[in-house]
């Protein structure tokens, strides 16, 4: 497949997405090349409903294959908010952190898990198919902000199992372990079946 267009203007995800599916395609664009600024209201309070929707919309527009993603992070001491709300909890991730961290105050480590979900689209709209994708990441809400790279909730989100934060792995451990690049690996596997590859298949 040659081009597709990444229903994002983050430019961190983006970055993360081009690592992980490189091969598969040839050239890469986001939401920031476009000259349309295409904006679709993530309506739905369901991950799913939203990643499909904002493909399927942006892939139609541009006619273009496009890959789209929603994604949050849920705390189970906030009965698992911010949840499909991650990106508008506040103004920007500075202040996301921070309301998250203040609500978090009194909450100690031993109930402070949580998990990142990952809903990923892939739509090609020549086929008027839609293939979509899950990955999730345990872990717990650290009490203070913990490395340099990454964006979103990483530097304050514990891997035990690394004994890290997001924010502090290096972007092929991230890619390779994270919500997202969880399911876009299953994406990608899914682009290299007979399946996928067989024009005739995606035809019935």
């Amino acid at each position: 497949m040659k081009d597709v267009v990444i229903a994002t203007a983050n430019l961190g995800k983006l970055e993360e997405i081009k690592t992980i599916l490189h091969g598969e395609f040839v050239n890469f664009y986001s939401l920031t090349d476009m000259e349309d600024q295409l904006e679709v209201k993530e309506d739905s309070l369901l991950y799913l409903e939203n990643a499909m929707k904002k493909a399927r919309k942006i892939g139609d527009r541009f006619n273009m294959n496009t890959i789209a993603d929603d994604s949050g992070i849920e705390v189970a001491a906030l009965g698992g908010r911010p949840g499909i709300f991650s990106s508008r909890y506040g103004k920007d991730d500075e202040d996301r952190i921070k309301k998250l961290l203040v609500e978090l105050k009194e909450i100690p480590w031993e109930k402070r898990s949580a998990v990142f979900k990952a809903y990923i689209t892939l739509y090609i709209p020549e086929k008027e198919r839609s293939y979509v994708f899950y990955g999730s990441l345990k872990g717990y809400i650290g009490l203070e902000r913990k490395g340099k790279g990454g964006f979103g909730y990483d530097p304050v989100f514990y891997v035990p199992e690394l004994d890290k934060y997001v924010a502090e792995l290096t972007m092929e451990e991230k890619n390779r372990l994270s919500h997202r690049g969880r399911a876009l690996h299953a994406l990608k596997e899914f682009m290299n079946t007979d399946f996928f590859r067989n024009p005739k298949a995606l035809k019935q």
